[in-house]
């Protein structure tokens, strides 16, 4: 949980940069529930700041799940890499959606550590993406 107040300009801000979605599943604040939360890749708590460049939009299981971590194990290679950074780095480039847009699967070794560590597979998250998908919500096409 942030110390800082973050002001509502700067909120709106990071909301709309990352389009109502979160910075690390893709999921739309539209078909979630549970409202999308901002979160500091570098915590608080390891000198990060309440600056935009430092702050993306994640549902709250992938920001309870990264809690305060900014690395993780990549489970094919077993070297520590950093987690997937959504304020610098492009998603593409990191993962891509298998099962008709159901599975989150990592390009990356950054990718991979991502997936694992933020649970971005979930069974329940996966059967949720499978109503998602079968409404046409899910995957973002942009």
């Amino acid at each position: 949980m942030s110390n800082a107040r973050i002001p509502l300009a700067l909120r709106q801000r990071v909301v709309e940069l990352f389009r109502y979605r979160c910075g690390y599943c893709l999921t739309s604040q539209r078909i979630i529930g549970p409202l999308l939360e901002i979160d500091h890749y570098i915590p608080e708590s390891r000198g990060g700041s309440s600056e935009e460049d430092n702050l993306c939009l994640a549902c709250p299981m992938c920001n309870n799940r990264k809690s305060d971590r900014v690395e993780a194990v990549d489970p094919e290679s077993h070297a520590v890499v950093p987690l997937f950074n959504p304020c610098q780095q492009q998603w593409e480039e990191h993962f891509f959606w298998t099962e008709g847009g159901t599975v989150v699967q990592g390009l990356t070794a950054v990718g991979r550590a991502t997936v694992v560590v933020l649970h971005m597979n979930h069974p329940d998250t996966v059967a949720a993406r499978q109503l998602w998908v079968s409404a046409g919500w899910h995957p973002p096409s942009d």
